[in-house]
């Protein structure tokens, strides 16, 4: 049984990832460890779930397999790195770190022990993101020209994580990492940063909204929008030769979920049921293969660094 454990009580870690674990064969929740007691004590009542005293402790069990680490960005290195040199695989919640260079430390450290060190950008192993690049592939579309992609949420309650700096608050450490991603995979290797735009908030100092642009060695174009205090956007738009494809929950569709994506071409219009999947159960599955399978590790470690090579630029090309 490959067994993991959590540290701090997350929201994310109560609502999607344990229930998405325990639907997964051969692994189990170890325990949870957190420095705040009433958060901890659901994670009791509902899940029955071990509690330990420490990180120190969750990372010291013999027992344990692989860390899970939902904690606020800024804290990701720090317990990533110990937990990698006490021999533990490890399971960020995105974004891996807060720089390119401590995830290539982190990536240094796994590939040395034979360990995965990975960030959790569920949605990319949803099964709509297949149905839609068959589509492409299908030539519907024709020649593909533009991507453009939107993630944004209304500003959060006082005291979220994501409106602290100092805690790795900003909408590119959070959610607009999730449109780079998704165009990473659309645009593939030769993809390239244009330009990128940050506007900061007076109150917290941090990143509200922002966006960017790329483009690939085939001329495609991809544009990015994201923010944190904005009309709820989670929308895909492709625009090719032939026609054009949306879609509105590219990156939360939730389990049971079936998104619907809109395709118009020169022969009209139609309705295209995507399938429904549990993403989180499906990224967890993939980080299994992983610890079993030297090149998959290998490649995801490529693209860690890769992902978080592109937010440094975008953050630093914005500062210029």
């Amino acid at each position: 049984m490959f067994r993991i454990g959590i540290l701090g009580a997350a929201d994310i870690a109560f609502n999607k990832f344990i229930p998405a674990l325990m639907k997964v064969e051969g692994v189990e929740c170890a325990g949870v460890a957190s420095n705040s007691p009433d958060k901890l004590k659901r994670f009791v009542e509902k899940y029955n779930v071990h509690v330990y005293s420490s990180y120190n402790e969750v990372i010291g069990d013999d027992s344990v397999d692989c860390v899970y680490i939902p904690l606020p960005p800024a804290f990701h290195y720090e317990w990533a790195k110990k937990a990698l040199l006490a021999g533990k695989h490890v399971f960020l919640e995105k974004p891996s770190t807060t720089s390119a260079d401590d995830t290539k430390e982190l990536v240094g450290i796994a590939g040395e022990k034979g360990l995965v060190v990975q960030e959790n950008y569920m949605f990319q192993f949803h099964a709509q993101l297949k149905e839609i690049e068959n589509l492409i592939a299908s030539g519907e579309l024709g020649k593909l020209r533009l991507v453009r992609t939107s993630f944004g949420f209304p500003r959060r309650a006082e005291g979220d994580f994501r409106y602290v700096k100092e805690l790795g608050g900003g909408t590119m450490m959070d959610n607009g990492g999730y449109t780079i991603k998704l165009i990473d995979m659309l645009l593939g290797e030769s993809m390239r940063l244009v330009s990128s735009q940050l506007d900061y908030d007076e109150k917290t100092g941090i990143d509200i909204f922002g966006t960017a642009e790329f483009v690939n060695d085939d001329g495609v174009i991809a544009q990015a929008a994201f923010g944190m205090d904005c009309q709820y956007q989670c929308s895909l738009e492709l625009w090719g030769s032939r026609g054009r494809l949306t879609t509105g929950r590219i990156y939360t569709a939730p389990d049971g979920f079936k998104p619907v994506a809109l395709v118009e071409t020169g022969a009209g219009s139609r309705n295209v049921e995507l399938p429904s999947c549990d993403a989180f159960e499906e990224s967890i599955k993939m980080y299994l293969r992983a610890v079993e399978d030297e090149r998959l590790r290998e490649s995801m470690a490529h693209e860690l660094v890769r992902q978080a090579e592109f937010v440094d630029d975008v953050r630093g090309m914005d500062r210029k």
